[in-house]
């Protein structure tokens, strides 16, 4: 019983330490994402693209969604406020200088928006941000402007 637990903890502590490793260093991307590597010793900022990815463990990469988004002014009103939205990938550096760098998918992850469909999470509400803001930014591109309905 005694030889069946060492070997268990032999067995279990390589295979533990490769999935830490692989936690703290290994990151993926998606090809409609763009990551955003900051390396928190140096603050360089630099992007990566579709593929995976090996950092050292001072490296944070946060993904971001390219994919056009629809995003609204949620209303009970008749009014229709609604436009399609793009992150544009090559101002990443105006976006972490205008936000700041954190992981942008936890951005308000914790909300009550009760009696609406649509809740706005994550990237996605970053993005409604600044699609309605009076000053147009550079990494926000706006593909369509929906009417009120007739």
């Amino acid at each position: 019983m005694k030889a069946l637990k060492r070997y268990i903890v032999i067995a279990a502590t390589p295979a533990c330490t490769v999935f830490l490793l692989y936690l703290a260093c290994f990151n993926y991307v998606e090809q409609y994402e763009i990551g955003i590597a900051w390396n928190r010793v140096t603050g360089e900022l630099w992007q990566q693209h579709a593929g995976y990815y090996y950092t050292s463990p001072w490296v944070a990469v946060s993904r971001i969604d390219t994919r056009p988004v629809r995003v609204c002014i949620t209303t009970s009103g008749r009014g229709y406020n609604c436009k399609l939205v793009q992150f544009k990938p090559e101002a990443y550096r105006e976006f972490a200088a205008v936000d700041g760098f954190r992981y942008y998918w936890l951005s308000n992850r914790v909300s009550f928006n009760w009696g609406y469909d649509e809740e706005y999470r994550g990237m996605k509400d970053l993005l409604r941000g600044y699609a309605y803001s009076a000053k147009q930014y550079p990494f926000v591109a706006t593909l369509r402007e929906y009417d009120q309905p007739e």
